[in-house]
């Protein structure tokens, strides 16, 4: 690659204008053990902070890489190819048409610019239009302010909530339950991808 030709385009399979989504790598196996490794945003997620080794996240990536009911992605910021986070679709339930979404925005720097909103719809355009769910579902904690206005641009609504379950700074907090139904999306991507072919004349 010369300095010439730009960054190299990594394997795309849905792009929108700022970010892009594709296969897991393995050669990203240090890049997703530093962004699990990241506790203070383990705490916005929620989540228990944990120290992951690099043979825990590269026997994550297996299962993910095996798995029938998720689908997972790498999120790339399209300016510049430069992979900063992951999401995915998980618990796939074909017969109820029903998923849940995670998303991870990694690098610090390219949090609270957008790219997360963009890439969730696109997860969406991917779960709705590519694979016919119906009904895709995610968790919140109640404090993680920035990921819930993400999520309600996105076109989430809160559906519910499990009382008192996350523990932050000493106080107890709410976890949301918010979900968005097919018949409320409008495809930004796929939807033209997946349309029939106009008849020949």
């Amino acid at each position: 690659m010369t300095e010439e030709s730009g960054p190299e385009q990594p394997i795309i399979n849905v792009a929108a204008e700022r970010v892009a989504l594709g296969p897991l790598r393995q050669d990203l196996l240090s890049a997703y053990q530093r962004w699990s490794n990241d506790l203070a945003a383990a705490h916005r997620f929620g989540q228990r902070p944990r120290s992951e080794t690099l043979e825990q996240v590269t026997a994550w990536y297996e299962r993910e890489s095996a798995a029938t009911d998720r689908v997972a992605f790498t999120i790339y910021d399209r300016q510049t190819w430069r992979p900063i986070g992951t999401c995915d679709l998980n618990a796939i339930d074909d017969s109820a048409g029903t998923a849940y979404l995670a998303i991870r925005i990694g690098e610090p720097n390219a949090r609270s610019r957008g790219f997360g909103t963009e890439a969730v719809r696109l997860l969406l355009d991917v779960a709705f239009t590519a694979l016919g769910l119906h009904n895709v579902m995610l968790t919140v904690a109640e404090f993680n302010h920035a990921g819930r206005r993400a999520y309600e641009k996105a076109g989430f609504r809160e559906c519910g909530r499990r009382r008192q379950c996350v523990v932050l700074s000493g106080r107890r907090w709410d976890e949301l339950m918010m979900d968005f139904l097919a018949t409320e999306f409008e495809s930004p991507v796929l939807g033209h991808l997946f349309a029939p072919d106009e008849p020949q004349t």
